[in-house]
């Protein structure tokens, strides 16, 4: 966590700072799509997101990263203590934990319902025995805690120009469509892991099961039903996209670039899997750098323009296309305004030490648990 980022927060007790700076090391080395999105919100929301997405991180790895050799009995403790940790710091006890220390702090200071964090943890354990999903209703229901709630935590820290009721089926639909997103990307990797997220019954639709799944990863050979199955899939997708995208709107103009950068470099995974030829349960998609840094350049401009509105503002100003040359032109402006911007090169302090802050992980395709990359 960069210094700046702390004290703009409020974030003083040296404990804490320092375990929000381990949550974003844990964004910047894993979440690289959602940690460039973050750099794009104003400084005293972003420890908070990291926190968020530390301990979202730290669940997930118990579950699928706990050691290649742990047993479901020994992730299934694992996941208790960390249950049990959370409990205790939400009572206002004391944890070693930094994820759990941190996601506690920010669920106060930004009044988040402690029942999106139970849900969270409740999908997490579901992953430990359930592998398969029959039916699209049985993925939703799951998605609710992995993925739904993700989008729920974020609406307090990002504030909105509605009711914040009215914000949050948007923000649900949004975690909704990154998981589905995932599972799309992953859909080889969660075979390895003996899982299959697509509904089983939108796979037999197009005569697809997960032994024809398995078939093809291990042997590397294509199938057309497989082809077409992931194309409904990826489909089914972009509606929740559709579904999700008006709530950018109802967000405050300071977040929402930082939302709309996230929603469009997302939504590209789908377009780079349908030129990839639906090949996910092969090899996993990628969206090119050129693109991420367009994507992430005209983001910087809306949030620069967002933060020069007066105060009474309700929406952000249009931001017009830009050119290779004004992408260029963006990140090449002065390093000092730029790391301004947005967090690069900071420096990091927990305990009045200051250094080098690593922002060379902002390019990957990994990123949170749930509602964004795992």
């Amino acid at each position: 966590m960069t210094a700046r980022e702390l004290d703009a927060a409020g974030i003083t007790d040296p404990r804490l700072r320092a375990a929000y700076t381990a949550c974003r090391r844990l964004n910047a080395r894993h979440g690289r799509t959602y940690f460039l999105a973050t750099r794009l919100l104003p400084v005293d929301r972003r420890a908070a997101v990291h926190a968020l997405y530390g301990f979202a991180r730290r669940a997930d790895d118990i579950v699928d990263d706990l050691g290649t050799d742990a047993t479901t009995e020994e992730r299934a403790a694992a996941l208790d203590v960390l249950e049990s940790q959370w409990r205790h710091a939400v009572q206002g006890g004391e944890v070693r934990e930094p994820v759990v220390m941190a996601a506690a702090d920010a669920r106060a200071r930004h009044h988040i319902p402690e029942r999106h964090f139970t849900d969270f943890l409740a999908s997490m354990r579901s992953d430990l025995t359930v592998e398969r999903y029959p039916t699209y209703a049985d993925l939703h229901a799951y998605m609710h805690g992995s993925a739904a709630v993700i989008g729920l935590q974020m609406v307090p820290v990002l504030g909105t120009v509605v009711p914040r009721a009215e914000a949050e089926p948007y923000a649900a639909a949004l975690g909704r469509a990154f998981q589905l997103t995932n599972f799309l990307r992953d859909v080889g990797e969660d075979l390895d892991r003996g899982r299959v997220y697509l509904p089983l019954d939108l796979l037999a639709a197009y005569g697809v099961d997960p032994e024809l799944l398995m078939w093809s990863r291990m042997t590397g050979c294509r199938d057309p039903r497989i082809t077409a199955a992931l194309r409904a899939a990826a489909a089914l997708t972009r509606g929740v996209y559709r579904e999700a995208e008006p709530g950018i709107a109802r967000l405050a103009p300071v977040s929402a670039p930082c939302v709309r950068t996230a929603f469009v470099l997302y939504r590209d995974i789908l377009r780079s899997i349908e030129r990839d030829g639906y090949a996910a349960v092969h090899r996993r998609a990628v969206v090119g750098r050129r693109r991420r840094s367009a994507v992430a350049a005209r983001g910087l401009v809306a949030a620069l323009a967002a933060r020069t509105l007066p105060g009474g503002a309700r929406t952000a100003p249009a931001v017009p296309a830009l050119s290779r040359t004004d992408v260029r032109r963006t990140w090449a402006r002065s390093g000092a305004e730029l790391d301004r911007a947005t967090g690069a090169t900071e420096t990091t302090s927990t305990t009045g030490t200051t250094s080098t802050t690593d922002t060379t992980r902002t390019t990957g395709t990994a990123g949170p648990a749930g509602g964004g990359e795992r």
